[in-house]
């Protein structure tokens, strides 16, 4: 990925992808203006990152490395390894580079050498000195223009006796030389690139215009139209400086995650905490991380005990308790013990450097829609040309002055330019995967994100999915006696198991608040159950096998068992001094938000199908109690992809949603595949989403994310082809005889600018789009 900035217009993108497409070695290149990155794939055996990063300076432009600071990303990395024979080349801007690069002045970096080389936020500031300056000197031209004395009825005697049309050519050397030089350039660019885009459109509008003017001020005098090339400029510039800061705001999310690395950290040296830069931390080198500080980087926690806020990385709100031996992930925040942490990942392996580089390729990859939009911008372009020579030449053969014919045909040029177009889809992607960023809902690509806009069903795996994965308690029946007197006695026995189960009912007791009893004479009867003397009496805790080997008589309890097991839950049978006590229903329980993500994905108008190694009965009480559509149980893991083929052929689209391990075969084939419950190990390979929680309700965040960015892509895309359909027959004057309907050129910049700044404005409306919120509920029962 090569930073490449200095892309004022989107149609400059084609500069850089025509320039580097022609270079051996180069397989594919996307370039996203707003982004101001490139993405290429090429041979390493043809062509290597220094000749990538040499050719787009030779187009005019910087080039950099990845948009990671130091302590994220060494900024001397090489590019990954090839992948058999193509690989994409991830380039590095070299210290000296860097340097000279920050050592340039904004002036320096976009004066009459180029635009290139400058932070969107100085690309912005220049844009806006450009402006003024055009119209500080816009003003008076104006005032001494017909305009002026026809229209406003101004009658201003010129200073020093000069002629009204010098003076006019004085006033706009400034806007020509200065501020509209970034179209010049960027037009002799795009020409030497053999290619075409905005800056040659509006290059050729304001330059036939003061051109025309000026040989007509030469030649002795007559109708010229300065204002109209100045006031052209300043209405461009001013569009693009609100359409540069409105889009500028769609890369928040990638700003926002680079912010939350520190930039140092103690670490200890002998024994002492020393302050160190986070890139000179080293794997295995030990942490001090104080209450209230940020965990610089990846690591396990060697000594100490606190709660951390993971909500910056995984979107988890609650704190997370970490004690010895726990993982903790870099950027999130040490809250209120001290905790001593041995570095593991550091640099780009860390996982906010992962969620980084995931966050960066979705924003830079294009989605079908936006690869045509590319495309009929580049001829749009090639229309607006010759739709402006077309109405040159129709409206002199219609008996007009060349003066109206070439105001018509400036008119056409500029309301053309494709600006909008080329805008109308990598905005919105790059808000939206930037909103999913912020949920810890991650996109590996563009394509990703518009897939998930069409999902008609969601697979999910219920185990560990819609459930937590471990089994907890459902069911305490007795024969009559109190049930936590049962529980205290058979909690107390299996306090001294290792058996899942054990715990299982170990946590029940303590949630209830039993107190703890001591066991003795513990037997473990291996697959069986186990045998103690609590408060001196015999208790017997298994299945039906153990109880039957002690020949224990279930009575009354017999058909309760019956009813249990067949419920889907697993039964542990409690006797005491030989006699059948009680019945405790274990199962693995539905998380938390599984109710809400299941009505989430229906209000959505997805079908919801669990799918499931375990058996019916246990799938069928799941699926009765979170209200799932179909239930597909006793499927192996390998055969889970042909179920998911099956539900494929009836003609819609599917998701899958598993954990990203055993469910690898089925989330490859899928129309998306989603990993829930990533957290640090966000590179899931088989996925296109990654979710870094496991929160069944981050699934329909996730299509809700999808469906609106898709919307957003469609009205820009229909506002931007709408608008080139109805405003070029208006500018070339089709109306004009009938109607007296015409544009001057000034409004027709004013009218072109405007609509690229709606097309960024509606993508940034993204932000405030309604998604499903994290409130607890029970499952109801079915």
């Amino acid at each position: 990925m090569l930073d490449v900035r200095g892309l004022l217009w989107a149609s400059e993108q084609n500069v850089i992808a025509a320039r580097l497409g022609r270079q051996h070695g180069v397989r594919s290149i996307e370039v996203n203006p707003v982004a101001q990155t490139a993405t290429v794939v090429f041979d390493p055996s043809r062509t290597n990152v220094g000749d990538l990063r040499r050719w787009v300076r030779d187009c005019g432009y910087h080039c950099a490395g990845q948009s990671v600071p130091h302590h994220i990303c060494d900024p001397m990395q090489e590019p990954d390894p090839p992948s058999q024979d193509a690989h994409a080349g991830t380039a590095v801007l070299p210290e000296e580079d860097h340097a000279a690069a920050e050592a340039r002045s904004p002036h320096e970096a976009m004066g009459h050498g180029g635009h290139g080389g400058t932070s969107m936020a100085e690309m912005v500031a220049d844009m806006r000195d450009r402006f003024l300056v055009a119209l500080l000197f816009s003003i008076p031209i104006v005032i001494w223009s017909p305009i002026g004395t026809e229209v406003f009825g101004l009658h201003v005697p010129t200073p020093f006796g000069l002629r009204q049309d010098v003076w006019a050519l004085l006033l706009s050397l400034p806007v020509i030389s200065y501020s509209c030089w970034i179209f010049f350039d960027g037009a002799v660019r795009a020409l030497r690139a053999r290619t075409l885009d905005m800056m040659v459109l509006v290059a050729v509008a304001i330059g036939a215009g003061w051109l025309y003017s000026l040989v007509i001020t030469l030649t002795g005098g007559g109708e010229v139209f300065y204002e109209a090339a100045t006031v052209l400029a300043a209405f461009v510039l001013l569009g693009h400086w609100f359409e540069m800061r409105a889009r500028g705001g769609a890369n928040d999310a990638i700003r926002t995650l680079l912010d939350l690395a520190p930039p140092k950290a103690l670490v200890l040296r002998d024994g002492e905490p020393v302050e160190v830069p986070t890139a000179e931390i080293e794997v295995r080198d030990l942490l001090l991380v104080r209450p209230g500080a940020k965990i610089a980087v990846d690591g396990v926690v060697i000594d100490g005990d606190s709660e951390v806020d993971e909500s910056m990385v995984t979107g988890e709100s609650l704190p997370v308790h970490k004690s010895p031996g726990v993982e903790v992930v870099g950027a999130t925040i040490n809250i209120n013990g001290t905790l001593r942490v041995q570095a593991t990942k550091v640099g780009a392996d860390t996982a906010l450097a992962q969620i980084v580089k995931l966050v960066q390729e979705a924003q830079n990859s294009k989605a079908p829609w936006q690869k045509l939009a590319d495309r009929a911008a580049f001829w749009l372009v090639f229309v607006a040309l010759l739709g402006g020579a077309a109405t040159l030449t129709a409206w002199l053969l219609s008996g007009s002055t060349f003066s109206v014919a070439i105001l018509f045909a400036i008119t056409v040029v500029v309301i053309t330019c494709p600006d909008a177009l080329g805008l109308a889809t990598p905005t919105a992607i790059m808000v939206g995967t930037g909103l999913g960023a912020k949920r810890g809902v991650l996109f590996k690509n563009a394509v990703a994100v518009e897939t998930a806009a069409r999902i008609e069903v969601v697979v999910l795996d219920k185990t560990g999915t819609l459930t937590k994965g471990e089994p907890e308690v459902t069911d305490v029946i007795t024969d009559g006696r109190d049930q936590d007197e049962l529980l205290r006695l058979v909690a107390a026995v299996e306090h001294e198991s290792e058996h899942p189960l054990a715990d299982a009912i170990v946590r029940h007791a303590e949630r209830r608040g039993l107190d703890s009893v001591l066991a003795e004479e513990f037997e473990n009867v291996p697959g069986h159950g186990a045998i103690a003397r609590v408060a001196n009496r015999r208790v017997v805790v298994g299945n039906q096998r153990l109880i039957q080997r002690e020949d224990i008589d279930l009575g009354m309890l017999a058909e309760r068992r019956e009813r249990l097991a067949g419920s889907g839950r697993t039964v542990v049978i409690a006797a005491l001094d030989g006699r059948a006590a009680g019945l405790i229903g274990i199962a693995d329980a539905p998380r938390e938000t599984s109710t809400a993500a299941i009505a989430e994905l229906h209000a959505l108008g997805a079908e919801v199908v669990m799918l499931t190694g375990d058996n019916q009965a246990t799938a069928q009480r799941i699926a009765g109690r979170l209200d799932i559509d179909a239930v597909i149980a006793d499927v192996l893991p390998s055969d889970k992809a042909f179920k998911i083929a099956e539900l494929q052929r009836t003609g819609r689209r599917v998701a899958m949603v598993g954990d990203g391990v055993n469910d690898a075969p089925a989330l490859a084939q899928a129309d998306l595949g989603i990993a829930i419950g990533a957290g640090t190990d966000v590179a899931i390979e088989t996925a296109e989403v990654v979710l870094m929680r496991s929160d069944p309700l981050d699934v329909p965040t996730a299509l809700r994310i999808g469906r609106g960015t898709l919307r957003k892509m469609r009205q820009n895309l229909g506002w931007a082809i709408g608008y080139n359909a109805i405003a070029l027959p208006i500018a070339a004057g089709v109306f004009e005889p009938t109607f007296g309907l015409m544009l001057r050129p000034e409004i027709a910049a004013l009218s072109m600018s405007g609509s690229s700044v709606i097309v960024a404005v509606n993508a940034l409306a993204l932000k405030g789009l309604r998604l499903p919120v994290r409130r607890p509920a029970e499952p109801r029962g079915k």
